[in-house]
């Protein structure tokens, strides 16, 4: 009941229209229509975004998100984001969202998309919600998973994404195929969401895909896995989308002694663990209990390892 009351009680969603080439940022009422009918985000999914996690009246790991962003950005050859006007918005939308009296915890979405196909210019927005009761329960309860294949493989060799996320490389390096928009936040989740209701019609909470034996990511999240001092994630790019809440994480985590790296993680890696966990920004840390039915470890350092990626994030 508690975490329903906060959902009814949260502000009503935050818009701002944000001029991709610069200019204006305006508040746009909720209630009011604001995509065009021709606009390549609904009819092509062509676009990008990213989600922020807005938490005690600020934005978290802005940079990262930033980066990967423009990085999202240069692979659809769109405009590049001015980040200062995303940041910009993103502050003025904070302020609006907390002159509510209930206002909590809330999702930040940026979107931008290719735009009108009768104007040719690209078009973006940014929205602030509230934090949903299902992701809250999932923090405080954790999560069953099923592992699937993704349907597709594809090995795209795309190291200048994961860099470019880091702030590591201003532009993305070339790939063997450079058209492929794998590694780029697209506004193409329909086969993501497709496998989350699969997996929960059929018992599960969530879905962590694999490549034969081999671990990639969750529908919307990264893998971390525990062991010892070691935390481990598998290697973005090509087929897994570089997290920007793994970045803060690893980043945080070795200044306080931990030995992380990314490399290949297999299925059995998993069950062999300490503990596992899907990451990502708005839902943060969510422990993996149940993997394809059968029952993983409980951490004795639950309540830090959960301590330590929420510092991480801001």
């Amino acid at each position: 009941m508690a975490l329903e009351s906060q959902i009814k009680s949260a502000p009503t969603p935050v818009i701002l229209i944000v001029e991709p080439y610069g200019g204006s940022i305006r508040q746009q009422n909720p209630n009011l229509p604001m995509v065009f009918w021709d606009d390549a985000a609904l009819t092509r999914g062509d676009g990008i975004f990213e989600t922020l996690l807005i938490r005690d009246g600020h934005a978290c790991n802005v940079r990262r998100h930033g980066e990967r962003f423009k990085a999202s950005a240069a692979l659809l050859g769109l405009p590049e984001p001015i980040l200062e006007d995303w940041e910009k918005a993103t502050q003025m939308g904070i302020e609006s969202w907390y002159s509510h009296p209930n206002a909590g915890e809330a999702s930040c979405t940026w979107t931008l998309s290719r735009g009108r196909s009768s104007t040719g210019l690209a078009s973006g927005w940014l929205t602030i919600t509230p934090v949903s009761s299902d992701k809250l329960a999932q923090r405080e309860h954790g999560v069953s998973v099923m592992t699937s294949s993704r349907g597709y493989s594809i090995d795209t060799g795309l190291p200048g994404i994961g860099k470019a996320t880091r702030g590591e490389l201003s532009k993305v390096e070339q790939t063997p195929a450079p058209w492929l928009t794998v590694g780029a936040k697209t506004l193409a989740y329909a086969a993501n969401m497709a496998a989350l209701r699969y997996a929960k019609a059929n018992g599960f909470d969530d879905v962590i895909f694999i490549d034969g034996n081999r671990v990639l990511e969750g529908a919307t999240s990264t893998v971390v896995s525990f062991k010892g001092d070691k935390i481990r994630t598998p290697s973005p790019g090509g087929d897994i989308l570089p997290g920007t809440t793994q970045a803060a994480l690893f980043a945080h985590a070795t200044e306080q002694g931990w030995r992380c790296k990314e490399k290949d993680l297999s299925v059995d890696d998993l069950f062999g663990a300490d503990s596992v966990w899907l990451v990502s920004s708005v839902r943060g840390p969510v422990r993996v209990t149940r993997l394809d039915g059968h029952k993983l470890r409980k951490p004795d350092n639950e309540k830090e390892i959960k301590a330590l990626i929420t510092k991480a994030l801001g």
